[in-house]
């Protein structure tokens, strides 16, 4: 199977040896997203509320350079580095997936850079699409 690499200034680049995301045949595998501001590559957002419109922001820019969109999602990975901040995320989280697509959510020892929240997702792509 032929796997594209996708990437857009639309979302933080890579800080690391690995791809914004990944399509191979019809789906798109994103790695995570941290609530890097893509302009600037600094951390955005001082709470979880904050942190995740920026990761939700980020995603949407990758599986859209993709040839997808949020509403294609089937599968996400959530980290967050607090379970107290779950229902705020939460609170956020809906308003980007409404599709109510497959979740994992666990809470992780610490994440890069000191975020608060990373997200991956798997989505759908549009089998026409040329992106």
């Amino acid at each position: 199977m032929m796997m594209k690499n996708v990437q857009t200034n639309q979302a933080p680049a890579a800080i690391g040896p690995y791809s914004q995301a990944v399509i191979a045949g019809n789906l798109i595998f994103t790695s995570g997203q941290i609530p890097l501001n893509p302009e600037t590559g600094v951390l955005e957002g001082s709470n979880i509320t904050e942190q995740a419109h920026r990761v939700c922001k980020n995603l949407e820019a990758v599986v859209t350079a993709a040839g997808s969109s949020l509403a294609r999602v089937v599968k996400t990975v959530c980290f967050l580095a607090d379970m107290s901040d779950f229902a705020a995320f939460n609170e956020v989280y809906a308003q980007y997936f409404t599709e109510k697509p497959a979740r994992s959510c666990v809470v992780v020892k610490s994440l890069p850079k000191g975020a608060l929240v990373e997200v991956e997702v798997v989505a759908v792509r549009d089998t026409a699409s040329d992106g």
